[in-house]
Parts: structure tokens; C-alpha cells; sequence
């Protein structure tokens, strides 16, 4: 007998960036089994490091190359005609704009079941950009219409998209998973980013992997910094992530305004995040807004590393009792829960990093969670 034919899934994100939302994809389709789907990705700008990554492991990758300023709808039609040709069971889609053009050439290509996902946790005016509200309330408007479900990587989220006119009857909660094989405590790599930067092999270090953007709060982080500082001068704080690098002239003024030129370095974007996260004796996340379900906290936790957040989007859900959690917009309540974890013995510190990473591995495992989307595509899956 021949194998059964292979469900297929067209993947339409905004972008391929170092993002979340990216990088839960990436980990999503290294979860699905290959022998059941057969993926192919579309980002709607360019193929991006994320991009790059999944085409080196034989996904078909394609760029649309759409200016999200100006809509074209000739290129919405180049990517129905391409999904009328490769006639995918079902298209899943990923943050706003692709929920939108995702949808409607899902639509046009003979109405293919469509999942939209969700990653936000604000839709405010002033905190979110005025396009993406715009296309965030033609989304709700079309809710009801283009997917036949709606997936949101966070409870928070979901309860902010059904005040905001989502159809409530079809949304649902999926969180991101974690590969605790990619994330895991890793011996060599304290010492390893000790001396590429330059410091004492015990110099404790605090950082966050984040974005250049404003919910990530890294002006908040800067100041509860300064303030560790004054009582323990010998901490270092690394920032890394898409415009963490001197030539940002807005973090440099940031980082001089609190007086941490030499505490603090910038690693710009980087592929080796899991080593850099292990080799952290705080990770933290100093979001104050839009924040659904932290992948830094997870990876952090699956690292075995003390986490420190906010209590953004699902931040708490997420944490539980295995970290700390602060208010948003509170410096000094951030810093004084650094130099409570700072202050504890190095054995329990470990101790309390590997019970974060086994709640990872209890509640959001990958392979867990790629069960559910599994799912999810095959209940909704046109037939072949």
C-alpha cells in the first residue's frame, strides 16, 4: 500500500525577523511530523535570518516583497494564484497584516479553511501603530468570514481580541511551545560569554533578549539597572536582540543617561540565543505593554535560568510560582527582585532555575503543543 498523501500547509507570516512569533513557526514546523505535513512558507516582506533557517532545512520559503504601507492587491493575487497551484489543505496565518492578505488570497484561491494566530495583548491607540490597528479592525470586521478558527498564543490576548470584535465563537488558546533540546542548561556557556565580553568569570549578569521596540521597555530595564547599581556595582547587563548595537543612538543615549557605558553591552542579533540565555544568572523580560506569551521567559526557564518579569500578557500564567514578577513600569520594584535572586546562594539559584525548566517541560513542551496544532489542522483540513 501506498503512504497516505501528506497534509499541506501554506505558513503566511508578515515577516522572518528574529521576532516571536517568527520563531515560534520555526519551531513549529520542526515539531510537526513530515511524514503527515508538508509545509511551504510565505513571509509578506523578505525571506529574513528565520527564512534562511527553514529554507536550509528543505522548506520552501517565498518572499512577497509587499510594502505594508502600501497595500497592492496584485501582489494578494500573485499569492492566491500560488495557492490555487499548490492547492494546500489549509493556510495558517501569522500576525496581523498576513491574517489579512493570508485570509482574503486563502479566499480568492477557493475558499482553503484559513487559521489566523494572534500574538498581541494590546490594541490601544498611541501603544499600537496606526496601521496595524487598521488592520487589526478589518480583521475583526472579516472575522466571521476568512478563518474558519483563531488561534491566540495567549489568554490574555484572546480576552483583548473578543473586546475588540474578534468572533468570540471561534477563537481559541494555544501557547508557544519550547524545545528543551535547543533550550537547555549548557555547562560551557557561562564562562564562554564571560570572556568574549571581557569580564571576571563570576561576574554575575542580568540581560533580556528583545527587540528594538517600544513594549519591550529597555529604557525601564536601563533605569532599574542603574538603580541594582548603586548597591551592586559589580553586576553586567547584556542586551541582545534585532537593534541592540552602539549605532542605536536612541539605547546609547538611554544607556549613558544612566550612567552604565561600561556595565552594559549590546550583542546586536544572534544566533547562538540559547547560549547566551544559559550563560545568564538573571534573564528577564521588562515589557510594559503588548506582550502575549513571552517566549524569553520560556526559553529562560527551559535554559534553566531565574527569571524576572513583569506581569505582562500571560507573563504570570506562564511563570507561576517557579520566578518573580513585578508590576510594568516600576524600575525600582524590578531591580529589587534581581538582587533577591542575585543574593541567593549559587546552589539555589540553580535549584531554582531547573524548577522553572521542568514546568517547561510539564506545560509547554513542544512536541505537546505541535500535537495540538496537529490537531487543529486536521479537524479543519479541506479534503485531499
Amino acid at each position: 500500500m501506498s503512504a497516505p498523501a501528506r497534509l499541506r500547509v501554506v505558513h503566511v507570516i508578515t515577516g522572518l525577523g528574529y521576532g516571536g512569533a517568527e520563531r515560534m513557526l520555526e519551531r513549529l514546523l520542526g515539531a510537526l511530523d513530515p511524514r503527515e505535513f508538508e509545509s511551504a512558507v510565505w513571509s509578506l516582506g523578505g525571506v529574513g535570518p528565520i527564512g534562511a533557517r527553514l529554507a536550509a532545512q528543505g522548506i520552501p520559503v517565498h518572499a512577497l516583497g509587499l510594502d505594508p504601507r502600501l497595500p497592492s492587491p496584485l501582489k494578494v493575487l500573485r499569492l492566491a494564484r500560488w495557492m490555487r497551484a499548490w492547492r494546500p489543505a489549509l493556510v495558517q496565518t501569522w500576525m496581523y497584516h498576513a491574517d489579512l492578505v493570508g485570509g482574503i488570497a486563502a479566499l480568492l484561491a477557493g475558499r482553503v479553511p484559513t487559521v489566523w494566530n494572534l500574538r498581541q495583548s494590546t490594541l490601544e491607540r498611541g501603544r499600537t501603530r496606526g496601521t496595524t490597528l487598521a488592520v487589526a479592525r478589518a480583521c475583526a470586521l472579516l472575522s466571521n468570514v476568512l478563518p474558519a478558527r483563531i488561534v491566540s498564543c495567549s489568554e490574555t490576548a484572546a480576552e483583548v481580541h473578543r473586546a475588540f470584535g474578534y468572533a468570540a465563537a471561534r477563537l481559541e488558546c494555544i501557547p508557544n511551545g519550547f524545545d528543551l533540546e535547543h533550550f537547555r542548561p549548557a555547562a560551557g556557556a557561562r564562562a564562554a560569554l564571560r570572556a568574549e565580553l571581557g569580564l571576571d568569570p563570576d561576574a554575575p549578569l542580568v540581560g533580556m533578549v528583545a527587540r528594538c521596540d517600544p513594549q519591550k521597555d529597555h529604557r525601564g530595564f536601563l533605569a532599574a539597572a542603574r538603580l541594582l547599581t548603586a548597591v551592586r556595582p559589580e553586576v553586567r547587563y547584556v542586551l541582545c536582540g534585532e537593534g541592540m548595537t552602539p549605532q542605536n543612538t536612541l539605547l546609547a543615549g538611554w544607556i549613558a543617561e544612566a550612567g552604565l557605558d561600561t556595565r552594559c553591552h549590546l550583542l546586536g542579533a544572534r544566533e547562538d540565543v540559547p547560549a547566551i540565555t544559559a550563560a545568564l544568572d538573571v534573564a528577564t523580560s521588562s515589557a510594559n505593554y503588548g506582550e502575549g506569551f513571552p517566549n524569553v521567559l520560556g526559553e529562560a526557564m527551559a535554559c534553566g535560568v531565574p527569571v524576572v518579569a513583569t506581569r505582562v500578557g500571560d507573563a504570570a500564567l506562564l511563570v507561576g510560582d517557579r520566578g518573580r514578577l513585578v508590576e510594568p513600569d516600576d524600575p525600582r520594584a524590578l531591580a529589587a527582585a534581581w538582587a533577591e535572586v542575585l543574593a541567593l546562594p549559587a546552589a539555589e539559584r540553580r535549584q531554582a532555575g531547573l524548577a522553572g525548566r521542568e514546568r517547561i517541560a510539564e506545560r509547554y513542551g513542544m512536541t505537546a503543543i505541535a500535537a495540538r496544532y496537529a490537531a487543529l489542522y486536521r479537524a479543519l483540513a479541506r479534503p485531499l
